[in-house]
């Protein structure tokens, strides 16, 4: 007898209706995604990375079949199963009589329903799973770190491999876990199983057993996760001691309160079963051992270590968590490599230029003058040759050896700007088949001007060959100038290459005399061939443009060259890379590549500290010539592989560039064992202009600010912590600094290094703390930290630039520069400089017409030595500030006060057989007066009524500095105290010296 059902049944016509709406979606979502995976193919295929391709994609389904076809077992499973065991005989109710309806609609069709929410819940699972692609081949192919974690003793490679799948599986688990409990649930209460209403038990024995078990196994996944719960906690913030992983109260309390649980999860869940079915077959138990279990999580995991942090830990934290500190300290300086800093105390007490500044060879001859950000406009203006040529709005520094000498160059190469063709040009046409590509690399050094331009020596002029100060001899010279890679390129900028006829040539090459061209024909290897009709139809379908079909540029030779931006490149050959912000170009064996930093990351690496790569490395150049990167929380990071992007075919290169990183390890065993090429393999060509990478440095740079303190007591008291500061000319707008590269040479190096170079002030201070740069050393990375004394006077970047730029003559100057306002003053990088035991700072000055086509122009040096106001002068070029602060260096050291002789030091107290020799801190404070002193004379000199006032303020500072060191002393019983006399304090006008701020004047000598 056929079963009736209460809901009315669908019409033929609706049931085609629907069927055929489903199958048209079904039909566009596989067409668009077999789409897209196909071209995907095809590029890959284009690249030689297939492997990779091939890899995610088959790690993806299998993911996705394996995790959703378990989780719908699960779910179908205990469905299935509480409708088996439902009663076959149900006491008569009201509530038992409104289900009735239910069951009889859904009796019929009951396996199907089943299955429809098991298929539904396996999708989402496996969609859900898909995505931990990258957990599943790290967890299957890592290895050991070599590295133990402190606690319990377990190698590094468990945190960072192992544990993140684990605890993603056990997520599987608990969910799995409760939609049976609620399935189950539901189907024993629409079938009578579990009943609210009427005689006798409310759950029958079979329902009773069926979700006793589920939730005894919910419990049981509990104390496992209270096990991974101790490994976790070694990754998490420690409130106390203000860094990740497990402090005192954790390791005391928490780590123990855990364990504990997890043994009475296992208790609970043993009892849940014993209790519900084999002996009292009620609730009343299982409910009170889960009453206990909560309890316990309460007082023994809450209570208990909250009651120790409080009352043990607070009251003593410094101590308590000096272990622990310690632990934080060293994982984090391991797993950002920061472990090898070399650290050199630098005294920078030199507060006078020394002579040899104006002879030097090693420092000042390659003092970069150009800024990458400010000359882009003049490039643009200068090299652009036509409108829709652009070099971007920051410029790349890179080193190379001209005429058998190594500096630092300002380069950029000529791409094609899509956004500035006019409408005539931006056709369809002319878009992706004529103006296809760029031209040439341009280059001029960094440490020359010609009539405030750049010195261009490389890069194809076109016709403005010969123009300005343009060299005529192309001396770092490309033999493939063309480029069809580029930063400028877009998502949607691809370009349809190749003919099969060679005499014909559509592609604009580069302007020849006034309006003129050459044209050009692609013969690299790089793009997928479209000249099949399946080819066409395939990528007419992907960009949704039917010109792949209709039109007569397309032909049996065309090729496609798509994903032209070689960040983007990298990303898709190399997803479980994270890329450096800015890629440069470099001629490397006569052809334009690009050179591109991956970062291999975790988030796993035990007592390591955790950073956003977004916000660490974020600072005035985001944005505005570097790519930003995505919010990624770190612990660990390793500069693994440097990746080369061919400008003109595209031929992505990977090379191994850490030897030691077992993440890159997992992953090209993931991959094969041959996705990146051995370190051995790179070039010599190309490892010379490799350079110490940005976005790293910046993470590293903003560390070290903290963690250059290894003693755990200072580190919790944080007093000698360290800043990024703002940037020197705009302060206020709360951007940091960027580093900046340099050819140069810092005390304790050998030579010049083309190193990447940040200055950093005191916490919530603006005067100098340290220099911090990053540099190649036979081809190995090296930190390298300059020091400054505590309580130095060297002035950071941000008081340099005020003091320089408010000095009253500089300014008077500046005003006249900005011509009333019919000019911007634009100001370059502020270059921090150890040199002679002191501090030169070098700020180049450049001027910008309010014209519509004017750019920057180079027209002044601001330089300064010392503390940062006492010399300072505004040149028109580098070697004539130099020149002056060496004068005013002279002048200063002829108007200084004689060397003490006789019985009547002027600046030490009298020494005889009953005083004590002057050393330690009262050596010190005399010092200090007599480089007062010499401030003093180099203000007169100036004229600079309020540069005096201010010397005169620490003269009479540093006298009583001396007078207090001076009395800490115990000399023998009746011999007077002596007083520093500065001799022949000059004042301006040649008087006698004002008093000072306390109302005293300085004697004369």
């Amino acid at each position: 007898m056929r079963s009736s059902s209460p809901l009315p049944r669908m019409s033929r016509r609706g049931r085609v209706t629907i069927a055929v709406l489903v199958g048209v979606f079904a039909l566009f979502t596989l067409l668009g995604w077999g789409v897209r995976a196909w071209t995907d193919w095809l590029w890959f295929d284009e690249v030689n990375y297939t492997e990779v391709f091939t890899g995610v994609l088959l790690t993806r389904l299998l993911l996705f079949l394996v995790i959703g076809l378990v989780m719908a077992l699960v779910i179908g499973g205990n469905l299935w199963l509480a409708y088996r065991l439902r009663p076959r005989l149900r006491p008569h109710s009201v509530e038992q009589a409104t289900l009735e309806r239910y069951r009889m609609a859904l009796t019929p069709r009951l396996g199907t329903w089943i299955a429809i929410i098991a298929v539904i819940v396996g999708l989402f699972a496996g969609l859900s799973a898909q995505g931990r692609w990258s957990q599943w081949l790290l967890f299957r192919n890592g290895g050991d770190f070599g590295v133990k974690d402190p606690e319990f003793g377990v190698d590094v490679g468990f945190y960072v491999f192992q544990l993140p799948f684990y605890r993603y599986l056990l997520g599987v688990g608990f969910t799995a876990v409760v939609l049976s409990v609620i399935g189950a649930l539901a189907m024993h209460y629409i079938f009578g199983g579990v009943r609210l209403q009427g005689v006798g038990d409310r759950m029958t024995n079979a329902a009773r057993a069926h979700l006793s078990t589920l939730v005894a196994i919910f419990v049981a996944l509990k104390a496992i996760a209270y096990v991974l719960d101790r490994r976790a906690m070694l990754l998490e913030y420690n409130e106390g001691a203000k860094l990740y992983g497990a402090g005192y109260a954790d390791v005391n309390a928490l780590l123990p309160a855990k364990e504990i649980l997890a043994y009475i999860s296992i208790v609970v869940a043993v009892a849940i079963i014993i209790f519900s079915n084999a002996w009292m077959r009620n609730l009343v138990w299982p409910g009170i051992s889960l009453a206990l279990l909560g309890v316990s999580a309460v007082a023994i995991g809450g209570i208990y270590p909250w009651a120790v942090q409080t009352f043990e830990v607070k009251p003593s934290a410094k101590e308590k968590e000096a272990p622990y500190i310690e632990r934080g300290i060293q994982a984090t300086r391991t797993a950002f490599d920061l472990g090898d800093t070399k650290t050199t105390a630098y005294a920078a007490n030199n507060l006078t230029p020394p002579a040899n500044l104006a002879t030097d060879t090693s420092v000042v001859p390659n003092i970069r003058l150009l800024d990458p950000q400010l000359v882009s406009e003049t490039y643009t203006q200068l090299q652009q040759v036509r409108g829709f040529y652009d070099f971007g709005p920051k410029l790349d520094i890179d080193r190379y050896g001209v005429n058998g000498k190594t500096s630092d160059y300002v380069v950029g190469v000529r791409e094609i700007n899509y956004g500035e063709l006019t409408d005539q040009q931006n056709t369809w046409i002319n878009r992706h088949t004529v103006y296809t590509h760029g031209y040439g690399l341009v280059a001029a050094p960094a440490n020359q001007v010609c009539s405030g331009q750049p010195f261009f020596v490389s890069g194809f002029l076109g016709d403005k060959a010969g123009q300005g100060c343009a060299s005529q001899t192309e001396q770092i010279p490309a033999d493939q100038p063309r480029i069809y890679y580029g930063e400028r390129m877009g998502e949607d900028d691809y370009a349809i290459v190749g003919q099969t006829d060679p005499n014909k040539k559509a592609e604009f090459d580069r302007p020849v005399g006034e309006g003129g061209g050459e044209f050009y024909t692609y013969t690299g290897a790089g793009g997928v061939e479209i000249g099949s009709f399946t080819r066409r139809l395939l990528y007419a379908i992907k960009e949704q443009e039917s010109n792949f079909l209709l039109s007569g540029a397309v032909n049996d030779g065309s090729k496609l060259l798509y994903v032209r931006n070689p960040r983007d490149r990298v990303e898709k050959v190399a997803p479980f890379l994270t890329i450096d912000g800015d890629p440069y170009p470099a001629v490397v064996d006569g052809r334009v590549q690009w050179i591109i930093d991956g970062y291999t990351t975790s988030a796993s690496y035990p007592y390591a500290q955790r950073v956003n790569l977004r916000e660490e490395t974020t600072d005035e150049l985001t944005g505005r010539g570097t790519f930003q990167l995505a919010r990624e929380n770190v612990n660990y990071i390793r500069n693994s592989v440097k990746a080369t992007v061919d400008a003109y075919d595209g031929t992505v290169r990977l090379y191994e560039f850490d030897e030691n990183d077992p993440v890159l390890k997992a992953w090209n065993k993931a991959f094969g064992g041959d996705l990146v090429l051995p370190k051995k393999d790179i070039p010599v060509e190309l490892a010379e202009h490799f350079r110490y990478p940005a976005d790293l440095f910046k993470v590293q740079r903003n560390l070290l600010t903290k963690f250059h303190v290894t003693n755990p007591g200072d580190f919790y008291s944080a007093q000698d912590f360290w800043q990024v500061p703002n940037v020197p000319d705009a302060p206020d707008s709360g951007q940091k600094q960027p580093p900046y590269y340099l050819f140069t040479q810092f005390p304790g190096q050998e030579g010049p290094r083309f190193q990447l170079t940040s200055a950093v002030t005191p916490n919530k201070r603006e005067n100098l703390a340290a220099l911090i740069s990053g540099s190649y050393v036979d081809g190995e990375p090296r930190l390298e930290v300059l020091e400054l004394p505590d309580q130095t006077r060297i002035s950071g970047p941000v008081q340099v630039h005020q003091q320089m730029t408010n000095n009253g003559d500089i300014r008077q100057q500046l005003n006249l520069l900005a011509a009333s306002g019919q000019a911007q003053v634009l100001y370059g990088n502020l270059l921090s400089l150890p040199f002679g035991n002191g501090m030169l700072y070098v700020e180049p000055v450049y001027v910008k017409s309010n014209n519509q086509d004017a750019f920057p122009q180079l027209q002044r040096v601001l330089v300064s030595y010392g503390d940062g106001s006492s010399f300072v002068a505004l040149a028109n070029s580098l070697s004539d500030g130099i020149k002056q602060l060496v004068e005013q260096g002279k002048r200063a050291a002829e108007n200084a006060p004689p060397p003490p002789t006789g019985d009547d030091p002027p600046v030490t107290p009298p020494t005889g057989p009953d005083t004590p020799p002057v050393t330690g801190e009262l050596a010190a404070a005399a010092d200090r007066v007599q480089t007062a002193i010499a401030e003093v004379r180099a203000a007169q000199t100036s004229g600079d009524f309020e540069r005096y006032g201010r010397a005169l303020k620490a003269l009479d500072d540093a006298m009583k500095a001396f007078e207090a060191a001076q009395a800490q002393t115990t000399p023998t019983a009746g011999t007077p105290a002596a007083t520093p006399t500065p001799s022949g304090t000059p004042t301006p006008g040649g008087s006698s010296p004002p008093p000072s701020p306390n109302g005293s004047a300085p004697s004369g000598g």
